[in-house]
């Protein structure tokens, strides 16, 4: 552990976590001997290698629920679902996320209207329904994956923008109303992580310019990530299990970058 925080005991929900950053998190949290929910909209056998894996290596209850963030009340279903299963949710982890790439004037009110449920409403009405039982059990932690467009603008993704940098007010707002208590409120703010949609896109360039992966990836970072790499899904990880020791409520309401210098440069 990054701290020597162990988790035992307690139990994570972590939206979208079949594979990528939320997989990864999930991972990281289940080493350190918390019981898990994933989540995603996957079928329940489709998801269940990846589930059965994570179980094995770690050795802790992992759950897969399936549910469609867009529809509160299988949100709800879902929450409740993952209380009755390990009993109170502990670790909270607002992960899931939509995106459409297009020109604001051709933006898709569908689109949009998917990305505030997904990526925002869903985060409230998560907290709203695991923040009574973490209040009354004196331990909580709540963290919303926002990005680096949460502070900076791009092109062709109004929806991403918007709803990465309402988090972090979200995420200001739930601190304020924890803070005093054992419960806290994070957003964490990666800049470009390997996760698989980015790893597609790489490929591409490489096909595409007859390059090798470090110049695609180089090429791909460029303007964006001074250090040149990804950021590690692991690195993401490390911090959040920091923040779920007792630090946590020291730095209620931050919003921690893990983006290789990327809001350093202007």
């Amino acid at each position: 552990m990054a701290d020597g925080t162990r988790l035992d005991g307690r139990a994570a929900l972590i939206t979208g976590s079949v594979g990528g950053l939320g997989y990864a998190m999930a991972r990281h949290l289940a080493r350190a001997g918390a019981s898990i929910v994933l989540t995603s909209l996957d079928a329940p056998e489709t998801a269940e290698p990846q589930r059965a894996a994570l179980a094995a290596e770690a050795g802790v209850p992992v759950h897969y629920i399936r549910a469609d963030l867009t529809d509160r009340n299988a949100l709800r279903a879902l929450v409740g679902r993952a209380q009755e299963v390990c009993g109170a949710i502990d670790i909270l982890v607002n992960n899931a996320v939509v995106r459409h790439f297009a020109p604001v004037e051709e933006f898709p009110l569908e689109a949009w209207d998917r990305a505030l449920a997904v990526n925002l409403s869903a985060a409230l009405i998560a907290i709203q329904l695991v923040l009574p039982a973490m209040r009354a059990r004196g331990y909580g932690r709540i963290f919303n994956m926002t990005s680096v467009y949460g502070s900076r603008a791009t092109v062709q993704r109004v929806d991403y923008v918007t709803t990465k940098t309402a988090l972090q007010g979200l995420t200001r707002a739930v601190a304020l109303e924890t803070a005093g208590s054992p419960v806290s409120c994070h957003a964490l703010t990666p800049g470009s992580v390997l996760t698989p949609i980015w790893d597609e896109r790489v490929a591409d360039l490489m096909a595409q310019k007859g390059i090798g992966r470090p110049e695609a990836e180089a090429l791909f970072l460029d303007g964006k990530q001074p250090s040149g790499t990804f950021v590690s899904p692991d690195s993401v990880a490390q911090v959040m299990l920091m923040l779920c020791g007792p630090v946590g409520p020291d730095m209620n309401g931050a919003i921690v970058p893990i983006e290789g210098g990327w809001l350093a440069n202007g």
